[in-house]
């Protein structure tokens, strides 16, 4: 009996040597190539922020990064497939405003707080008002004079319906009290293309998508969204310095994973991901796309993307697309 005892005792221990020499999920990530997803097609802010923070990442931790743009509805497609993966760290998805805010309003292929991890914010471009030279408004308030003139309303346009730039639009016109036409594009690039042939006379979008027309004057930036003057424009005002505080925003752009990950892996990515943003090849990233960013932790990083919820899903349901 007590030969027995002995030898459970000493299973006992070496069982519990062996637990406090494996490695934690933390501290061995990653052991193997990272995927992370982009759910919208490449080249748009969402593909160059994935891109570059998995650049960022392999150089400092020797270990492949690789991005995989998967699109469709509104970023929910791709971003529904992570938050099904395994929470180990190895399934990462670009996440943002778009496909973790706006989509799911009408898009309920997920819970964009239960079925996620929110790890990191990447951060994003402000958004422009920009205006066809023919408008006679030099000012947003001269703006704002020449739309409540106009008797069958402003003709203007967006990226598309429900998107980031079409729920600013129709905020200005509804806090301006003018009223407006709203025209629905798939995309900045054709929306800028009626703007410059002055199919549409004004439209919202990010800053990044309209700065070689204003730099070249063929379209006029009236206002962003971003919380101070841009290097880029900066004799273009703020819509914040000019009353409308409510209209300050960033297209963003974050990394998330699936529930469930350990929070000592969160804190670890975050940690990578945030000396990442702050190396001297991403600031001139970020600073030639116009980009803002906040260095969060993850759990300041979560509240962020709960209070966007709250701010912006009222507006997402006022303005749902007719039936």
């Amino acid at each position: 009996m007590v030969r027995q005892l002995f030898a459970a005792a000493a299973l006992l221990g070496l069982s519990t040597c062996a637990l406090a020499q494996a490695p934690s999920p933390a501290g061995d990530w990653p052991a193997k190539p990272v995927r992370i997803v982009v759910p919208y097609a490449p080249g748009g802010s969402s593909d160059t922020l994935g891109r570059m923070i998995a650049q960022q990442l392999q150089v400092a931790l020797k270990q492949s990064f690789v991005v995989e743009n998967r699109a469709g509805s509104g970023g929910t497609i791709g971003s529904a497939q992570v938050a099904k993966a395994q929470p180990d760290g190895y399934t990462l998805v670009v996440s943002g405003i778009g496909s973790h805010v706006i989509a799911p309003v009408e898009v309920k292929v997920f819970n964009p707080m239960s079925d996620f991890t929110h790890i990191a914010l990447l951060g994003g471009p402000p958004l422009a008002l920009v205006v066809h030279p023919s408008v006679p408004a030099n000012t947003v308030p001269e703006f704002i004079a020449y739309a409540r003139q106009l008797k069958e309303g402003l003709s203007w346009g967006s990226p598309g319906q429900g998107t980031h730039g079409h729920l600013v639009g129709e905020l200005l016109a509804k806090q301006a009290q003018y009223t407006q036409t709203h025209i629905s594009y798939k995309g900045a690039g054709p929306a800028v293309n009626d703007l410059l042939s002055g199919q549409i006379l004004a439209a919202v979008m990010t800053y990044s998508s309209a700065n070689a027309f204003v730099k070249s004057g063929r379209l006029k930036a009236l206002a962003t969204t971003a919380s101070q003057r841009l290097a880029d424009i900066p004799n273009v005002p703020t819509f914040a310095e000019l009353g409308y505080p409510g209209l300050t925003s960033i297209t963003w752009f974050s990394l998330s994973g699936p529930p469930g990950m350990p929070p000592a892996l969160v804190t670890r990515i975050n940690e990578e991901v945030r000396r990442g943003l702050k190396t001297e090849a991403a600031q001139k990233q970020l600073a030639f796309e116009s980009m803002e960013t906040q260095d969060w932790d993850a759990a300041t990083f979560t509240r962020y993307v709960g209070s966007e919820i709250e701010r912006w899903t009222p507006l997402v349901q006022s303005i749902k697309k007719p039936q």
